[in-house]
């Protein structure tokens, strides 16, 4: 199993896939002026989400004792 990863094309292929990938996350630069635009993104909604869940299954937990 081992022979099968290292055959030199595979390891060809992952080093220039471990190269190409670091400038494709690059971050650009400062964009300037600041585009006001809302971070929320519906995180709160989510958050008040698993809170409620929450308190279901441990009003269930309470109530099944």
């Amino acid at each position: 199993m081992l022979k099968y990863f290292l055959r030199p094309g595979r390891i060809l292929l992952v080093g220039l896939g471990i190269l190409l990938t670091s400038s494709v996350f690059a971050q650009p630069g400062n964009p300037g002026d600041d585009p006001d635009i809302p971070i929320d993104g519906g995180i709160s909604l989510l958050i008040a989400a698993g809170a409620l869940y929450g308190s279901k299954k441990i009003y269930d937990a309470r109530r099944k004792k």
